[in-house]
């Protein structure tokens, strides 16, 4: 088949690249399971794991946002009601494949190994990425919306260039699907037949901005087949569907055929931010319409009725939740000695001379203040 520009279209069956018209689905809102052609429902071990990993993450979220009313952390970006999401994606990538997050992803990040304090480093002031990349093979949580998507883009087809088995999975919000990046990546990705997995956690808004006020598509899925990418509308609430479609989108990735676009449904409970007040574009009935759709408690509830869980084994979560809480508590509250010469340090790999001055400078005069106050070089 050939278009009238003479161009041989990539593929003739562009239905197959469309999403399912509802949301695929594993596990009911009251924890049912339901059959489902498209997902193959995780092992009990993964279920067990899922859950766990759940109810840590949702523990350190609300310990993370209460540091930043305490004044500990300067914004904090709560994603308490996505635990299925983050968690979700997360656990369904190899070790040695790549995660790209966005701002709102903390849960995420340390979900992938990176110790909590290094992960909100960059959320209190202290470095502008707080861990190693290439130790936990988590780029740098992005704050400028969908820059992200195509850094994943350029290392994912840098892999396969080099023949090496990586696949890319980046996150992002309602929002970011607006931005021209994004465009940009999905074409690219597309074009390229890149290993990336485009996970779009569809919370209802992007700030104060409201879906309908961004796109007035079917889904933010259906968006693949203008770029020729497979896509899958999933639950973003139910984590057995999340792993599920991502761990069948990485399968195909490393399998060389291309990336895909995943939109999970979810809701963002909490403000935008610490600096946000939701109740000027939102109503309370709305969220409490989603409290009721909670992630963990559909996934607490499957694993109560199959006898996979009990009460004592929640308890002894909870307590473990609470222990790691302290933690955190007690090394956020540590105050971290700051350096100076950090000031210099990591902006070249070759320090200029305009920059080599201002350090001298720098340590006239602070030599020169210890002088007179011994105070200052303590």
């Amino acid at each position: 088949m050939t278009s009238v520009t003479g161009v041989v279209p990539r593929s003739s069956k562009p239905q197959g690249l469309l999403p399912t018209g509802a949301p695929l689905t594993l596990v009911d809102a009251d924890g049912r399971a339901v059959p489902s052609a498209d997902l193959a429902m995780p092992g009990d071990d993964v279920l067990l794991a899922l859950h766990r990993k759940m109810v840590l993450a949702r523990r350190f979220d609300t310990q993370a946002t209460a540091l930043t009313r305490q004044g500990r952390l300067a914004v904090y970006p709560s994603a308490r009601g996505q635990e299925a999401g983050e968690v979700g994606a997360v656990l369904a990538l190899r070790p040695r494949d790549w995660l790209f997050p966005t701002y709102r992803d903390t849960m995420a990040v340390i979900c992938r190994g990176v110790d909590p304090i290094e992960a909100l480093s960059l959320l209190r002031g202290d470095w502008h990425c707080g861990y190693d990349p290439y130790e936990y093979r988590v780029a740098p949580q992005c704050t400028p919306l969908a820059t992200n998507t195509l850094h994943a883009v350029g290392v994912a087809h840098a892999a396969r260039l080099k023949g090496e088995d990586t696949v890319a999975l980046v996150m992002l919000g309602d929002g970011a699907t607006s931005e021209g990046d994004t465009h940009a990546a999905l074409n690219f990705a597309a074009v390229w037949q890149a290993p990336v997995v485009f996970f779009v956690q569809n919370n209802g808004y992007a700030i104060s901005v409201p879906l309908s006020k961004q796109s007035a598509a079917p889904s933010l899925a259906h968006k693949g087949v203008g770029y020729g990418v497979p896509a899958m509308l999933v639950d973003g609430n139910d984590a057995a569907a999340v792993y599920a479609a991502v761990q069948r989108a990485v399968a195909a990735a490393a399998e060389g055929r291309g990336p895909t676009l995943i939109e999970s449904l979810t809701y963002r409970i909490e403000a935008h931010t610490n600096a946000d007040d939701a109740t000027r574009y939102r109503d309370q009935d709305e969220v409490d319409g989603w409290l009721a759709r909670d992630p963990l408690a559909r996934i607490r509830q499957h694993l109560l009725a199959r006898g996979l869980l009990d009460e004592p084994a929640i308890a002894a979560l909870d307590a473990e939740a609470e222990a790691e809480a302290a933690v955190l508590r007690r090394r956020m509250n540590a105050d971290r000695e700051h350096d100076p010469a950090d000031l210099f340090r990591h902006v070249y790999a070759e320090p200029t001379p305009d920059l080599r001055a201002q350090q001298q400078e720098l340590s006239a005069e602070l030599a020169a203040a210890a002088a007179d106050d011994p105070e200052v070089s303590r």
